[in-house]
This record gives C-alpha cells, structure tokens and sequence, in this order.
C-alpha cells in the first residue's frame, strides 16, 4: 500500500479523513484571554497546513483558538445545546445531512463573505449567507480490486449487487446512527428505493452486511485494503479514497470507487450568532476559501475544495475520480425524515 495513507480516522463523515499536519485540540474556555483571538470550532478531521495558520493569524492580528468537537453529529448537537451562549465565533464541519438541524435552531448569523467561483453550486437554498461551503466529496461503496481479481470474482457495481448472494458476507459500512458516512448511505438508499428502503435493508442484512460504529473501523480494521488483516473485499468510504491506495509505482490503485452508489457530502462554514469576534470569524471563512487552503485541503482532510480555480494534485486528477450523477436528499427531507428513518433503520439492522 503506498505511503502517501495517512488517513487516521474520520469524524464523520463527513469526510472524514484527516491530516497529520496543522491539527491541534484547542483548550477549554478560560483560555480565550486576547480580544484578537477567534475560536474556531471544528469536527475532528479538520486539518489545515500549520504554516497556512501562522501565515493567516499574521497577515490578520488574529490568534486561531482550535477547538475540536467530534464528529460531525456531535458538532451539531454542540452548536445546539450551546446557541444562547456559543463556545466559539465561527464553526467549520456541519455538512448537508445535518445543516437542517442547525439552521432551524437558529444557530448560525448571517455573513457578508464573497464566495469564490464554484462555491456558489454548494449552496443550500435559505442558507446562502449564513453556511459558507468548503469542501465535498461523495460517500461511495468501494472495493479491493486486488481481492476480486484474486478470487476471479465479477466486481459489484450497483446497490443491488451487494445483496446478491455470491457476495455474501463481503460488505462493511459504518452505522447510520454513529457515523456520517453511515448516515449519508442511509440516504442514499432512501433516494435509490423510496419508500422500499427498509426492505433493501433487510436484504442487504440477511446478505451477511456487517455494521461498525464507525469508518475508521470499517475502513482499517475489516476492509481488506485496510491494514489490518480485514476479510471484507467491499466498504463505504468516499470517491477520493482510491487516490489513497496506489501500488509501489503509482500507476495505479488497488481500490476503486463504485460511482453508481454515490451521495454528494459538501462541509460549510458559518459564523456563531453571539459570536465575541463576528469580523475575526468572517475572516476564519475567508482564509478557509482562499486559493491556498483550498490547494491544500485534499492533501490536507482527503476531500474536494469547492474553488474551480485551483489544480488537483496529480494523483486526484488520476484516481479521485468523482461521480456524474449522485443520490440526493434535500436538507428539508432530511430534516423532515431523519428521526424515523433512523428509527426504522434501527429497528430493520438490529434484527
């Protein structure tokens, strides 16, 4: 497996992946002294270049207090509880499967940043000056080639195919009730069978699917290109996750992303309605935007930018590659849905 994984874990989910570099846990409260100081509240994949950092809290007087909160259904659940009296001025990581809940708890103020040239796609409708995107990238099922190959097994390549017997016991995903990833593929299968849904989980189920509480240990821990020995040739992770397992050479991946089976993550940005520092937290999103953290970021959190100005990595260009069309669910639906969707998936997975 190439050297470039560096994936350590994922929040959820988001996206989920995250960086060696430019991490850092943030402290508690008492700890925000300086009336130039802006608190930035994070999942826990969030990762940007430390010397992007410095660079930023130069160029601006501004000190960036890191605070990271979980994943990102945890983050939510913060900014909620926390609304009247926030612990931070700006919050990066609520993405499209949650944005709803946050939104309608009036957690967010509105923003005057300018969105740069691709951005503006991302949007969610109503939300357009408070929730800023950053990021996307979409939950896909992926698989071991090298695995199919060995076994001269015909590869899956719809949501279908995994409940078809001859792939009995080959399928691992994360938890839609733990895990982002697990939730966006819940929803995936919403938009792929309508109101069949629970019966595709019942097949899927009975076809020998296991469930983790969360991506890291359906990635590293089962998934046979996970490191550890895993028995499972099939996994959810994201469309970016093939440019992460080249060969010796680079020349080609060992995994490949079904593109048939994708959901469409994005990951915004918003400033805190009570914020301390509403201009300091205006800039956080800025810098977030900028042509320097958006180059960085697939090295950096394992996802897209959302500018269309700046260059893939070469190896994105190569095997990153993302779906044409994506299962799509509106934050409405979700919104409206989500407690018993969740509720029946339960009740249909832990049969």
């Amino acid at each position: 497996m190439n050297s470039a994984w560096k994936y350590i874990g994922v929040a959820c989910a988001s996206v989920a992946l995250i960086a060696t570099a430019g991490c850092s846990t943030g402290g508690d409260k008492s700890s925000d002294k300086a009336s130039n100081d802006v608190v930035l509240l994070t999942h826990d994949s969030y990762a940007v270049p430390k010397e992007l950092v410095k660079e930023f809290e130069k160029e601006n007087n501004i000190k960036l207090v890191h605070r990271a909160v979980g994943d990102a259904g945890s983050l939510t659940n913060r900014l909620v509880l926390t609304k009247d009296d926030p612990t931070g001025d700006v919050v990066f990581g609520v993405d499209n499967t949650f944005a709803s809940r946050a939104l309608d708890e009036g957690v967010f103020a509105s923003n005057d940043v300018t969105l740069p040239l691709g951005a503006e796609g991302y949007l969610i409708t109503g939300a357009e000056k408070k929730l800023a995107p950053i990021n996307t990238a979409s939950v896909c099922v992926n698989i071991d080639k090298t695995w199919f190959a060995d076994k001269k097994l015909a590869e899956p390549k719809t949501l279908e195919d995994l409940t078809d017997v001859k792939y009995r016991d080959l399928f691992v995903a994360p938890s839609a009730t733990t895990s982002s990833p697990g939730l966006a593929f819940m929803l995936t299968t919403t938009a792929a069978f309508g109101d069949d849904w629970p019966q595709y989980w019942e097949r899927l189920m009975a076809n020998g699917a296991k469930l983790t509480s969360g991506w890291s240990d359906a990635y590293y821990v089962e998934f046979t290109q996970g490191g550890e020995k895993g028995k499972r040739p099939i996994v959810l992770s994201y469309d970016t996750s093939p440019a992460f397992t080249l060969n010796d050479e680079g020349t080609e991946s060992t995994t490949a992303a079904l593109l048939d089976t994708c959901f469409r993550q994005v990951e915004y940005a918003g400033v805190l309605k009570g914020a301390k520092n509403p201009e300091g937290a205006a800039k956080v999103i800025e810098f977030l935007l900028s042509e320097e953290v958006q180059a960085a970021i697939p090295d950096s959190m394992y996802v897209f930018g959302v500018r269309d100005d700046v260059e893939l990595p070469e190896a994105w260009a190569k095997f990153a590659v993302q779906p044409t069309k994506t299962f799509d669910v509106t934050p409405d639906e979700i919104a409206k849905n989500r407690s018993d969707w969740l509720k029946t998936w339960t009740d249909v997975t832990s049969k």
